[in-house]
Order: C-alpha cells, then structure tokens, then sequence
C-alpha cells in the first residue's frame, strides 16, 4: 500500500509548479465533451443542506449574528429615518472537513511524512496565514467536466452497503457494465453507497466506520486519469485493511496523485434522475469559495442531464 505513493505518484507531470494535480486532465476538449452531455437540461444538487447547530456535528457552527428592525441601535444612522427596514444577518463558523457537510479537498489537506503534493513541504502551511501551496483557490476558476455516476449500491442489489464495506475495482466495472458507460480521462467519478439513503432515514452521519473507497480503486483511477473522486461518505472505507495508514485513499490522492476529493456527497436525488432518464453521465460543476490558503471548500456540485 506505501508503494503507492511512488508507483502513483504525478509531482512533476505537469511541472514543478503544477498545484492543480488531476484537474490537468480537465482541457478545454473536456468540457466541452461534458456540455454535450447536457440533454434535458435538469439540474440536481448533488449536496447536503447545511442546518442549525443541533443538526450538525459538534465542530460545526451557525450562530444568528443580527435580527433587527427600525430603530434598532446597530443599524446605520442612514437607515433610521427608514421605518420601514428591516435585515437579518449571520456570522458563520464552519469546520467543514469531517463528515457531515459536502466540501472539497484540495491537495493541501492532508501531509504524508511531511511533505504535500508535488513533494512541497508542510512547512509552507502557517497556522495564521494557511497554505501557501495547492489551496483551495488553485481551483479558484471552477470545476466543470463530465460526472459519472457509479451506483455500486445498485450493482450489489443493497439500499446501502454496510459500514465497512469496501468498494473496489470490480465493483466500478460492473456498475459502468450495468449502466453502459465508461469512465474517461478528465472525468469525475460519483461513488453511491448508499449512505445519503441512510441518513434521509434518520441515520447517522457521525463515526469511523463507514462504507467507500478500498485502496485498491486508486491505480484504476490513476489509469483512468480521473480528474476528480466524490463519494456520499468521506471517501475511504473504515476500518482501511491497512495498519500502516489511516486514510489511504486521501493520503495517495491528495499527496501523490495530486487527487481532488468532493466528499460527503448527497448522491439520492443524483442516482434517481439518472436512473429515470436512463443517462449517468452529465455535466458536473463545483465551485469553491476562494477562500486564500484553505485546505478546501464547502461546496454544492450540481450534476446537469
């Protein structure tokens, strides 16, 4: 499985410089391709909503900042002649990494002895100013390529896989089998587990233990240079199968490959849309928030037919 990081490794394919990792794959003929595949114009989110605090995990935040109407004392002295105004506003704390919210990894999440994609090191990450190297604003631009959509759910005749479930190289060739599509260079893949099904039951959305992504998926997508893996999990099957490394499907991602990661996916409405108008491909675009030096971005991709 350490093996990996130099068998799979991308640092230096598209130069010393390259922060974008498998985005690379996403040329200008690939986007084009993937509008194509735009044939009844329905758009779906592929994302969670973001609720109150006592819906979300522990490290993550929504706090009402203002609520105010006329008079009130906050308001600018040019509103007060208004009587008529009113505003609400919010300040927002997210820890968006984890396994609640729908966000973006960016190659900068996550260190493997030290070093980040592109063999820079950790120490261009500063606690007060963020990353310096492969942030999320490398992908300041946007996503826009084709999505394919893999329900190996479906394939394994399940709602759902059960925590712990791997997902492996089988499993995504008999889904392209079963749905008549193949995966392609500058594509990004959606992997249905069957999770986002479990939590619109009541689920829940916490623990280490989950269905995705098995290790050995990684020289297939490599080979398949997929520009970008999405999953409604956190990616990585839990437990891994591999005492040596926690999450190696993050650390081979991001820091070998150069891998972007969409995580935590709501994939439902997505697999139903797909399934009724016979169709899984589409074009899928994800737009960060350009937040300088961070490791990434919650985000909401929208998968169009």
């Amino acid at each position: 499985m350490v093996g990996y990081f130099d068998r799979l490794s991308n640092w230096g394919r598209w130069g010393d410089d390259d922060e974008l990792g498998t985005l690379n794959h996403i040329t200008d003929e690939v986007r084009l391709t993937a509008a194509r595949t735009v044939r009844h114009g329905r758009s779906v989110s592929c994302a969670w909503e973001v609720k109150a605090p006592e819906e979300m995990e522990r490290s993550t935040n929504s706090c009402p900042r203002a609520a105010d109407m006329p008079g009130a004392e906050a308001m600018p002295a040019a509103f007060h002649n208004d009587r008529r105004w009113g505003f609400s506003n919010e300040h927002l704390g997210i820890m968006f990494h984890g396994n609640t919210i729908t966000h973006l990894d960016s190659p900068c999440h996550i260190f493997w002895d030290g070093t980040m994609y592109n063999g820079r090191p950790h120490s261009l990450v500063d606690a007060a100013t963020g990353s310096a190297w492969a942030a999320v604003t490398a992908a300041g631009s946007g996503i826009v390529t084709r999505g394919v959509l893999l329900d190996v759910a479906a394939v394994r005749d399940s709602p759902w896989l059960e925590p712990g479930d791997g997902v492996y190289p089988e499993d995504l060739e008999a889904a392209e089998s079963r749905q008549g599509v193949r995966v392609r260079s500058g594509d990004a893949v959606l992997l249905r587990t069957g999770r986002g099904r479990v939590r619109h039951e009541g689920g829940e959305a916490g623990g280490m233990v989950q269905a995705g992504w098995h290790a050995s998926c990684l020289p297939w997508l490599h080979e398949r240079e997929v520009a970008l893996i999405g999953a409604d999990t956190p990616q990585d099957v839990q437990p891994s199968g591999y005492d040596d490394i926690l999450m190696p499907v993050h650390a081979v991602s991001l820091v070998a490959m150069g891998l972007w990661l969409l995580d935590n996916c709501d994939l439902e409405l997505c697999a139903r849309t797909a399934m009724a108008l016979g169709q899984w491909e589409f074009q899928l675009a994800v737009a960060p928030v350009r937040f300088a030096g961070v490791s990434g971005s919650p985000v909401n991709p929208i998968a169009t037919f």
